[in-house]
């Protein structure tokens, strides 16, 4: 019996190692065949060649197209800050790590290069805190291959000290493990992180562990709240209540069907992460109101006090079959009431002048005028004064939670309230449908930044530049305006080649792997 069951583990263990190997000779075909290095390596050059680039300051007109950044509210200035990303043009993904920073007053856009800085990455978290002269918490994420054959998943942590205008590293045990997705808010002088996933490209993890870090003393601990806790899931809602409660919503997964086929799963529920005298409680709660239909990738902002969210756009993955999706994007705008667990929509009065803005963009796309066109973009380049929020700013420091995907912001409160649950005019522009925006709130002001849509087969990565004043809510303004779709570059790629040709190497590898089976003893 006993040797029975050591050949079993035995040969368990050969099984496992041939397995490993055989994955990681195929990707090594792979990368050889596109003439891509190791991501290792590729994460390692592109740390060089910031260290030679040193501490560059620059005005710009714009930072490049993105998705899945991170857009936080400068916690002490009229700022907002933007980092990381990624934009792929249908043959090559390029994965960011540099630094923006928009001044609201003059709409100017600053990018901002340091020696040390953290790898390129899309899908982290980012919060800023007024502490130490201001400063921008940045972690986990995942950095994509150019050729999305190679994903690798951080688990740092770094600070970027806003008065010296310097990274800086933070090594301390007992964090998360590497993952992206995941969702940070600040509650009680902690940074608390829920969820996120990680994939190697072979195999998957969803994650539902809450680990908290300390902004006092700087160090991870892990928390096993009691109560029912969410199932694993990334890309959910997250906002905190200025009395330790953490409201959690919605999130995606995955389960596998069959070999190679997975199902997408997106949430709908909503529970409560509590802080009592005992620990930190898990709570499944209701939810009431006009509840946003189900959808993945939204972008979240939390205004003032900590008490209501507002969150635009999203997708819902339609399963056409088995194997084909077809995504249903929204850019719808509701509003969250943390406390209630209440849901609204989100109305727009729109234009008292009859909506002349609305006709010249139709005269834009148009396309009859060139010289209109060219006047209607130096227009939009200009802050509207209505976008400055001076009418609504309240005075004091802001909390700033942020992410690639969601950004939830903490601070005075707005001197107005919205109007919700009724029908947006039908003069009111809002920006197009997408996924993985960035949206934010500085005094009374909603921000929303690029994020990604869907065109047949073609993933489109965005630009545009939108505000909207959360006290008047008459339309978003265009602050940097949309290309046009037929502009954009997209380069179609030979995927389904590649896999045809991934396919018979595969064969010929399963024959050799039988082969030499065959020619070695079962010890």
């Amino acid at each position: 019996m006993g040797k029975k069951d050591k050949k079993k583990g035995a040969g368990a263990a050969k099984t496992a190692a041939k397995t490993e190997k055989k994955a990681a000779n195929k990707l090594k075909k792979e990368l050889a065949a596109k003439g891509e290095e190791e991501v290792e390596s590729l994460l390692a050059k592109r740390t060089a060649e910031a260290v030679e680039a040193g501490l560059v300051e620059e005005e710009v007109a714009m930072p490049s197209r993105r998705s899945a950044f991170s857009l936080t509210p400068h916690p002490d200035k009229d700022q907002l800050i933007l980092f990381g990303g990624e934009f792929f043009n249908g043959s090559k993904t390029t994965v960011f790590n540099d630094l923006y920073f928009y001044n609201i007053k003059h709409n100017r856009w600053t990018r901002l290069t340091t020696s040390q800085a953290p790898p390129p990455r899309s899908g982290h978290q980012a919060v800023a805190v007024s502490q130490g002269g201001g400063q921008l918490w940045v972690y986990g994420g995942e950095f994509t291959s150019p050729t999305q054959s190679q994903f690798h998943h951080f688990k740092d942590l770094w600070v970027f000290h806003l008065a010296d205008k310097r990274w800086q590293k933070i090594t301390a045990a007992g964090g998360p493990s590497p993952r992206s997705g995941h969702r940070m808010v600040c509650a009680r002088k902690q940074l608390l992180v829920f969820g996120g996933f990680r994939d190697n490209g072979r195999a998957y993890t969803y994650f539902n562990d809450v680990h908290v870090f300390s902004l006092q003393d700087y160090t991870w601990t892990q928390v096993k709240p009691s109560g029912t806790a969410p199932c694993p899931r990334s890309g959910c809602q997250m906002g905190a209540l200025t009395e330790g409660v953490v409201v959690v919503s919605g999130g995606y997964s995955r389960r596998p069907l069959k070999k190679d086929v997975d199902q997408g799963i997106t949430h709908t529920d909503m529970f409560t992460l509590t802080f009592e005298k005992e620990g930190w409680r898990w709570q499944s709660v209701k939810q009431g109101g006009m509840i946003p239909s189900a959808r993945s990738g939204l972008a979240l902002s939390q205004p003032p006090l900590g008490e209501k969210v507002y969150l635009f756009g999203g997708v819902f993955d339609q399963n056409e079959d088995e194997e084909e999706l077809e995504g249903q994007f929204y850019n719808d705008l509701y509003q969250l009431d943390l406390k209630k667990r209440i849901w609204h929509t989100v109305s727009l009065a729109g234009k008292k002048d009859g909506g002349g803005e609305k006709k010249k963009r139709r005269r834009k796309k148009e396309g009859e005028d060139g010289e209109e066109e060219v006047e209607e973009q130096m227009e939009r380049m200009t802050v509207d004064a209505e976008c400055s929020g001076e009418e609504n700013r309240a005075g004091g420091a802001e909390l700033v939670n942020s992410d690639g995907i969601f950004t939830v912001t903490v601070g005075p409160a707005p001197q107005t309230t919205a109007s919700v649950d009724k029908k947006v005019s039908e003069e009111a522009f809002v920006p197009s449908p997408r996924m993985n925006a960035g949206l934010a709130v500085k005094k009374g002001i909603l921000y929303l930044y690029g994020g990604m849509y869907e065109v047949d087969d073609r993933q489109l990565t965005l630009g545009d530049f939108y505000c909207l004043d959360l006290g008047k809510l008459d339309e978003w303004k265009t602050l940097i305006p949309p290309e046009d779709e037929s502009e954009m570059e997209w380069i179609e790629s030979d995927d389904e080649d590649s896999e045809e040709e991934s396919d018979d190497e595969d064969s010929e590898e399963e024959s050799d792997d039988d082969d030499e089976d065959e020619d070695m003893d079962t010890d």
